[in-house]
């Protein structure tokens, strides 16, 4: 089930996390050395890369097919509703689950990752170099990459699956007693303050079979490179699919920005500090909806219009929101084609424990909060048609007073960081 809110507020701050739940059988007793035992954390390793230049472009490809499946999968259940995921961070959950992953488990976690034709060290080198050329960004942007291994005290666990996470990663590792009566909390804690407070909790409770929790955690917070100007921000109509209306603050400016317009939708760029990443807002047209324009949201076609914006003036009105959102994406990602890695009796993760485990669940939040100054945004998940363009001559007019699908762009390295359809911003 997802939890949407939606209100207005001042704050600039996005960030994205993500955990998943390993259970097993808990028989062993012995503890590898590669995990510190039991507190305080383990300060993650370096990641083996010094000044990246460039990400492997089939990392960004295969995140981008996998975001663009899953959040198709994700429009499927949640019906009419708002919804908000971060696709960076649960591919990075899962990369790192596919390191302890062996057999048909494997093949089904790489098909639905769309990780065919690279290897593990392909993987893990790529999501080395992009986690430390994401975190460089503009002056005015702060993005920060967390993640972090929490092993239950007892069970063997393989040293390369430890190592990997923490040399490519920067795993956090820690020897946790799961049964402690603070378990849950220092867990919590961590999540909380690698989002900056905006993700709270994303364990509920630890069970008896819990083994392991892998979790990233991804802060975003970024200006304007042109801030809205509050006092041109007014309550207008906001329009329903369902046709009813309300009245909701709209932010607006003009200026010259990235632009691209066919005859199903308009869509604008709107930068951060020195352009380096930007909200890219898509509005369909009446005729058009929501649904039409998320059907034919492929990594094919989304690579295609980025390449279409063009630098023009215009107008902009955009709705001021303030989003939360929850899913459990084991049914999402069952359906698209790993259901063998939640199934206790054919689940093969060989290369993270001698102990039989299986995918529990995998539990995503999010926050996002877009002002007059810029944005914020945060996401928790547990492992617990082509149109052609039209001629512009005029200045545009973009008012966004109805539905819309938006996406934060690492424009470097081509990376969707967030991305979220908004059928109410309450």
């Amino acid at each position: 089930m997802s939890h949407c809110s939606l209100r207005h507020t001042g704050a600039i701050v996005s960030g994205s996390l993500m955990l998943l739940g390993l259970m097993g059988c808990l028989k062993a007793t012995s503890v590898h050395p590669a995990i510190a035992s039991p507190q305080p954390l383990q300060p993650p390793q370096t990641i083996a890369m010094q000044k990246p230049q460039a990400v492997n472009p089939k990392l960004v490809t295969a995140n981008t097919t996998f975001g663009f499946k899953l959040f198709s999968e994700l429009l499927k259940q949640e019906g009419n509703q708002n919804v908000f995921v971060s696709p960076s961070s649960i591919a990075i959950a899962l990369s790192m689950a596919y390191n302890g992953a062996s057999g048909e488990t494997q093949q089904q976690m790489a098909k639905t990752l769309e990780l065919q034709g690279m290897s593990l060290t392909e993987l893990n080198q790529a999501n080395a170099t992009l986690k430390a050329l994401l975190e460089t960004p503009d002056a005015g942007v702060q993005l920060a990459i967390a993640n972090s291994l929490w092993a239950r005290q007892g069970v063997p666990f393989k040293p390369a699956f430890i190592q990997h996470n923490q040399k490519f990663y920067g795993a956090q590792v820690t020897d946790l007693d799961f049964a402690a009566p603070n378990a849950t909390a220092t867990i919590n804690n961590w999540v909380k303050e690698n989002t900056r407070g905006k993700i709270s909790q994303i364990v509920d409770s630890l069970k008896p079979d819990d083994v392991m929790f892998l979790i990233n955690a991804i802060y975003f917070k970024g200006t304007w490179a042109k801030a809205f100007d509050k006092t041109d921000t007014v309550n207008k109509p906001f329009y329903r699919a369902d046709g009813s209306q309300k009245r909701h603050p709209m932010m607006a400016q003009t200026g010259s920005y990235k632009y691209y317009e066919t005859n199903q939708f308009q869509a604008v760029s709107l930068p951060y500090d020195k352009k380096q990443v930007s909200m890219v807002l898509f509005l369909p047209k009446k005729s058009f909806n929501l649904p039409d324009f998320t059907k034919t949201l492929t990594a094919e076609s989304w690579q295609q219009w980025m390449s279409r914006f063009r630098t023009q003036p215009g107008s902009v009105q955009v709705p001021r929101f303030k989003l939360e959102y929850e899913v459990e994406l084991k049914k999402a990602l069952s359906a698209l084609g790993m259901p063998i890695a939640f199934d206790a009796s054919k689940a093969n993760f060989d290369a993270l424990s001698t102990a039989s485990t299986k995918i529990d669940q995998v539990k995503h939040k999010t926050f996002v909060d877009m002002n007059e100054e810029g944005t914020e945004a945060a996401a928790a998940t547990s492992v617990g048609i082509v149109a052609t363009s039209m001629p512009m001559n005029e200045p545009f007019r973009m008012v966004v007073d109805r539905p819309f699908f938006c996406a934060i762009r690492d424009n470097r390295t081509g990376t969707i960081l967030f991305m979220g359809a908004i059928v109410d911003p309450k």
